[in-house]
């Protein structure tokens, strides 16, 4: 029987055998072989750019989108993810690779993909989402920055000893080395993105990307420019993925690993999310975040295993996905297929690829990245906003990306904070007319959600209404959720109008709200629960009203 959607396993239930069941024929099949193999002509230069740019060789791309992309596809919550290696990586990566070496990339990847899958299954799939956009946008220009700085040797084709990783002394070593420029290189890079943006615009359709770099490497193996190539710093590609094989194990290796495995987890369940929502956007499906993450678990410890990088889901490719006309999942299995069939069948062609038209290729990805519109807009929209992006940004940029993400979080936390507590306000009093049975009582309404922050603003003012020499009672209608600072508060406040022996009336408070107040210590005699003002109003002279 098939499992009804409201089911707890629904949330883990892969959108294939979703789409399996809404029924799945040959049309749809027609449509996504076409579309995986528009995105597998969009991924091939891609995927052996990235894993370049991250300090590896080409074939560990190739890789993790063939293996990694296939099971995300397989597994995921989405319709039309495409996972594989990221530019969002690069920098992480590429650090990863020089600290701890091979071996240690590749435990770390795998132990982010056990650490993804532990989120999955905890249910922390829909939390990832609530992260501030100004904090997405920084880092997400940040690490824009930071990719086309890394290319910035290839598409100059400079000599350089050591290249630093700081953005800083990077730039500053670089431009010591311009004397080193090497024109051949400089022209293939500019050819190659003129060719992108080029293309791009005459023909939306064609596959620029594979065009600008096809056309690039047979322009300097016909003209036999002095450039390095793929093949002249990696040799040749493998013509097959490796046998799976667990990395080195060791507590040493593990130790130094984690940190990283961490940063990857981090980041990989924000990006593929993301690009799940992206999709959504496009499409009008939904996807299943605890699915996509769980996929993603399982996606990186495969790739780990046939020496593959981190895995994702990437914005460009997914969204490839869906202009290509994809009806499902497979589309993105068949993009894994064809990649898999070019390492196969194509592959000692890639060694003719020059290094500067791929690093011409990520000047273009980091340029798109950077969202220059919606950073503008950000800044321009409001101060607090502003400050959250420039502070992910710049220690992005100039720090470290986990750093960034989370000193960017806790400032957006810090803002949602201060704006919730803005709601809150005290409007008093709300009965003009004194109460016939309670000539001295004062009444005041509460609007808005009434937490830590409200409380640190309002308690001051509600500590005065209760050293008034009169009665007070506190209108909750409009109060849809208090915490236990808030409601601590008012078992204070209650505290202090026994001290006058008077009662503290609260009127109208919703069952969660009255709950959450009983809970602190809000309770009869010092406080008295009335269910409306109306019925405060029809009390008799001298009779206390029951506690609701």
């Amino acid at each position: 029987m098939t499992p009804s959607p409201r089911q707890p396993a629904s949330e883990f239930t892969p959108k294939l055998i979703t789409t399996i069941r809404e029924g799945y024929g040959l049309g749809q099949l027609r449509a996504d072989v076409v579309a995986g193999l528009t995105v597998a002509i969009v991924a091939l230069p891609l995927s052996m750019a990235i894993a370049i740019a991250s300090g590896v060789g080409p074939e560990r791309g190739l890789f993790t989108a063939i293996v990694g992309g296939f099971i995300v596809s397989m597994l995921g919550g989405s319709r039309f993810q495409i996972g594989g290696p990221a530019g969002a990586f690069i920098v992480l990566v590429s650090a990863c690779v020089t600290q701890t070496g091979a071996a240690g990339l590749t435990l770390a990847v795998l132990l982010s993909g056990a650490m993804l899958s532990v989120l999955a299954l905890l249910r922390l799939g829909s939390y990832v989402r609530f992260i501030p956009y100004p904090v997405t946008l920084g880092f997400t220009a940040g690490i824009a920055v930071i990719i086309f700085a890394s290319q910035i040797k290839d598409l100059f084709g400079l000599s350089l000893l050591g290249e630093p990783a700081a953005i800083l002394p990077k730039l500053a070593v670089l431009w010591e080395a311009r004397a080193s420029l090497n024109t051949s290189a400089a022209a293939v890079a500019i050819a190659t993105i003129a060719l992108i943006v080029g293309i791009k615009r005459i023909s939306p359709n064609l596959p620029n990307m594979l065009i600008a770099v096809a056309v690039a490497g047979l322009a300097s193996f016909a003209l036999q420019l002095p450039v390095e190539t793929m093949y002249s710093r990696f040799g040749d590609l493998p013509r097959s993925p490796p046998a799976p094989s667990l990395p080195p194990l060791s507590m040493d290796l593990v130790r130094v690993a984690l940190p990283w495995a961490v940063s990857f987890t981090l980041l990989g369940a924000i990006e593929s999310l993301l690009s799940a929502v992206v999709a959504d956007g496009m499409s009008g499906r939904r996807h299943r975040p605890n699915a996509e993450l769980l996929a993603q678990g399982v996606a990186n410890i495969a790739s780990a295993l046939f020496g593959g990088i981190c895995v994702t889901g990437t914005i460009a490719r997914t969204a490839t996905n869906v202009r290509a006309g994809s009806k499902g999942p497979v589309s993105g299995m068949v993009h894994a297929v064809f990649v898999l069939l070019f390492m196969l069948i194509a592959a000692p062609l890639a060694g003719y690829i020059p290094l500067a038209a791929l690093a011409g290729l990520l000047a273009v990805v980091a340029w798109n990245m950077a969202e220059k519109a919606e950073f503008w807009h950000c800044l321009r929209a409001s101060r607090a906003d502003a400050v959250v992006l420039l502070v992910t940004f710049g220690l992005v940029v100039f720090r470290d990306l986990s750093e960034g993400i989370v000193a960017g979080f806790a400032l957006g936390g810090l803002v949602f904070i201060h704006r919730m507590s803005e709601a809150a306000s005290v409007e008093a009093p709300v009965v003009t007319e004194p109460l016939a049975q309670f000539p001295d009582l004062a009444v005041h309404r509460l609007h808005g959600p009434y937490f830590f922050g409200a409380a640190a603003r309002l308690g001051a003012a509600l500590d005065q209404l209760a050293e008034a020499p009169r009665g007070l009672a506190v209108d909750f209608t409009d109060v849809p959720f208090i915490d236990s600072t808030g409601a601590h508060s008012f078992a204070l406040l209650a505290q202090k109008m026994a001290r006058k022996h008077e009662i503290l009336y609260l009127i109208g408070a919703r069952p969660e709200v009255a709950q959450a107040l009983k809970q602190a210590g809000v309770a009869a005699p010092e406080a008295c629960f009335v269910g409306s003002l109306a019925e405060l109003q029809a009390a008799d002279s001298g009779s206390r009203i029951t506690t609701a």
